[in-house]
């Protein structure tokens, strides 16, 4: 096989995964939480075996799902950062991004973060307890990397930097997950209340010597 039918291959076997995740994507749109491989392997036209062939198994399919949307998001949370705007009008856009991104799409937010209730199906749900803290994760890396680039912590600033982006995303997921499921307040008056908890030492740290600034 030359490398021009390799190539071939590859890019129509990614064009394949696409189409899956969209058909994925359309049933957790619809389903969230209680979405499941057999409907997943209905939406797309195919059978659940084909569906295991490109993914593994229920945590592949999930694994490239949160990646999709985890992706989409962090990219929205970089733009919101680097806005041309005061850090105190960033701090609140990027904490409004967030929060509208899971108000925007509640139900691909609990397939992320929550396990599923029950089965559908016959299909038990996707094991997402075991999943959803890598993602976590990985946002509080991300923005520990741009606190740690952009504001000059002092002394040990890696490891602040670090703190700092695990305990913001710690705090959006959790005031996030509260709000979405009680609406206690407006989305303005979360993101303003959430903004003040944080400002008084980001207010007091100077730009990084170097970098972008925050």
């Amino acid at each position: 096989m030359d490398t021009t039918q390799r190539t071939d291959q590859q890019r129509s076997a990614d064009r394949r995964r696409r189409e899956l995740l969209e058909a994925a994507d359309r049933v957790v749109l619809r389903d969230g939480p209680q979405a499941s491989m057999n409907a997943i392997a209905a939406e797309a036209g195919i059978t659940k075996p084909i569906l295991y062939r490109h993914f593994g198994d229920k945590g592949g399919l999930y694994a490239a799902l949160a990646k999709r949307h985890t992706d989409a998001l962090l990219n929205s949370l970089r733009a919101a950062l680097d806005a041309p705007a005061e850090r105190r009008e960033r701090v609140e856009s990027t904490l409004d991004t967030y929060l509208a991104a899971i108000e925007a799409a509640p139900q691909v937010y609990r397939f992320l973060m929550h396990p599923a209730e029950g089965t559908q199906g016959g299909d038990h749900g996707f094991d997402v307890g075991r999943n959803s803290v890598p993602l976590l994760r990985r946002m509080g890396e991300e923005l520990a990397q741009v606190i740690e680039e952009r504001v000059d912590l002092g002394p040990g600033s890696q490891q602040l930097a670090r703190v700092w982006g695990h305990g913001i995303v710690g705090m959006m997921h959790a005031a996030g997950d509260w709000w979405l499921g009680e609406q206690p307040c407006s989305r303005a008056e979360l993101v303003r209340s959430l903004a003040d908890l944080l400002w008084g030492r980001l207010a007091a740290a100077g730009d990084r010597a170097g970098g972008p600034g925050f």
